[in-house]
């Protein structure tokens, strides 16, 4: 996009996803912004504040994950199991259809990983395409935020540079409004060309990449979550000295994929005798969905 377009923006869309490149500097991106996911998301459950940003703030990570790591199919799932006041947190993606839950003690305080997990682990699972198999990766539940771990786990698991940055407005009488950036620094290059960074290595780290990600970490929590901020304005606030390219992605969305098709199939799966123990006092089968805090009554 030329840089006028950037300057101008265009009319912000509250749920959207918009990946960029600098190919100059060998970085790509994606900003995204939630909206009326999010909300329909945290409403299906009361959580305290602490961890409705908790979990607003995982499900811009595993947005801005999902739609740049999965661009040919597939999902992408972040989860978290600990001993602390957070045992559970579950955020699922897949081709911009957006789904989390979270278990914690009503009066968890805001804080670290730390004080809020206790001691666990923080996984990140590729489901496979038609041509890929699946992946997981795991990283301890250390940093302030969820966005801290997944940049160390791309640091040491990946090593590729990343920089992420979360915020979440609001709360449940208003309404949430919440942001995220995602700026990679991608050391090989095109494929078949030599490493270019290794932080590993004992490498030097790149002026291209130390540029990028100092203007990248600019951006503040409010233009984040601004959403009569184009996407676009925002990168030109960002890097309006550089040549980025743009490409819209999916528009996040609220996509619990349970159906009563598809929980018939998986119960009807089980032998009568099972399915038998299964039955309540009014001879159907419950099944409760956490993502959408539902109980689907099953005649089977």
């Amino acid at each position: 996009m030329s840089d006028a377009a950037l300057k101008e923006g265009l009319a912000p869309i509250r749920d959207r996803s918009l990946s960029f490149a600098v190919p100059a500097r060998d970085v790509r991106g994606r900003v995204i912004r939630l909206d009326a996911s999010v909300n329909a998301i945290l409403a299906a459950h009361d959580y305290p504040p602490a961890l409705a940003q908790l979990l607003g703030e995982a499900l811009v990570v595993t947005a801005m994950l999902g739609a740049t790591l999965r661009e040919d199919g597939g999902g992408l799932t972040l989860q978290a199991q600990a001993d602390g006041p957070v045992s559970l947190l579950v955020c699922d993606y897949n081709a911009g259809a957006l789904r989390g839950y979270l278990r914690g003690e009503p009066d968890t305080p805001a804080g670290d990983l730390a004080a809020m997990f206790g001691d666990g682990h923080l996984a990140i699972t590729l489901d496979p395409t038609d041509a890929s198999e699946r992946y997981q990766g795991i990283v301890p539940l250390e940093g302030a935020s969820i966005a801290d771990a997944i940049e160390q786990y791309f640091r040491s698991s990946e090593q590729l540079p990343t920089l992420i940055r979360t915020a979440m407005a609001g709360d449940a009488a208003t309404g949430y409004s919440a942001g995220g950036l995602l700026l990679q620094y991608l050391p090989r290059g095109e494929e078949g060309r030599a490493r270019l960074f290794a932080e590993d290595d004992g490498s030097a780290e790149p002026e291209d990449w130390q540029h990028m990600r100092t203007l990248a970490a600019t951006v503040t929590a409010a233009e984040l979550t601004d959403t009569g901020l184009a996407e676009e304005a925002l990168l030109w606030r960002l890097f309006h000295e550089e040549e980025v390219r743009l490409t819209p992605g999916p528009t996040p969305t609220r996509g619990c994929r349970c159906s009563l098709a598809h929980i018939r199939d998986v119960i009807e799966r089980f032998p009568e005798a099972e399915r038998a123990d299964m039955r309540g006092p009014d001879g159907l089968i419950g099944v409760d969905c956490q993502f959408c805090a539902r109980v689907w009554k099953i005649d089977a």
